[in-house]
């Protein structure tokens, strides 16, 4: 009987490193997650039976790559979809396959490789989910705190165009307006800076006079996306508040003296 590693090799060696590790044959595949870590498929064989899995790779990493680390009832339906259409079973949060007898190795290998593709490929799906998911944590913070507030306010600026704010508090001591700050692309990160810069720079005439309204940009650093400079760039025209540092924005917007 042929071995794995030799079918392997015999098929698809050019593209596929095979190596015995803590008793399975892990199978290095020429595919990358989004961020661009190889994926590793693993190959075991009991009582004639073979059976490849991801070990619960995939579904780890896409759980590490959203600030909420929570799928949405949505997503969940896509990724159950994936794996009926390849015939992949998920298990213990792995994705798991069993290689039907006369089924080539090569085939199996690539049709597990394909789901683990497919579900990660999710991750753009969750770069949305996570600045809604962030928007729901403030609300539900500041209800919390039971700090009125209204969310998505239109502004006029000096300029004459609408700003929409994402948070408008009224606490007795403050009133704010707070913009939140969040991404999963460090591409994206300057762009979103310097639209709230225009923001608050449009809406200033707002904290002079009677308003006394304090701007708060409210960055989600729970992501390592952020540089120095975004904060300083923050810093000359809004109070910058950290979404890992609750107690500190909680004062800004709820002073209690």
């Amino acid at each position: 009987m042929v071995s794995p590693c030799t079918e392997i090799a015999n098929t698809v060696g050019e593209l596929y490193e095979c190596s015995s590790i803590n008793g399975f044959v892990r199978i290095r595949t020429p595919y990358l997650y989004p961020d661009g870590d190889v994926i590793d498929l693993y190959l075991q064989e009991k009582d004639g039976q073979i059976t490849l899995t991801d070990l619960g790779d995939t579904l780890r990493w896409l759980r590490m790559q959203t600030v909420t680390r929570q799928k949405t009832d949505k997503q969940e339906a896509l990724i159950r979809d994936i794996c009926l259409t390849l015939g992949i079973e998920q298990y213990r949060g792995m994705l798991l396959l069993r290689v039907k007898q006369n089924e080539p190795l090569a085939s199996a290998i690539t049709r597990l490789a394909q789901a683990t593709i497919r579900v990660s490929d999710l991750w753009f799906t969750f770069r949305t989910r996570a600045f809604e998911s962030i928007q729901e944590e403030v609300a539900e913070f500041l209800s919390e705190l039971k700090i009125p507030f209204t969310q998505n306010e239109k502004v006029r600026g000096r300029s004459g165009r609408t700003r929409t704010i994402d948070f408008h508090t009224r606490h007795p001591r403050q009133s704010a307006f707070i913009e939140v700050l969040s991404t999963g692309s460090r591409a994206a990160a300057n762009a979103k800076v310097d639209s709230i810069f225009a923001t608050w720079s449009d809406t200033h005439y707002l904290k002079v006079g009677q308003n006394d309204i304090k701007f708060v940009s409210l960055f989600d650093d729970t992501l390592d996306i952020w540089t120095a400079d975004n904060f300083q760039f923050l810093e000359g025209i809004s109070d910058v508040a950290y979404w890992s540092r609750p107690e500190q924005f909680a004062e800004l917007v709820a002073p209690k003296s």
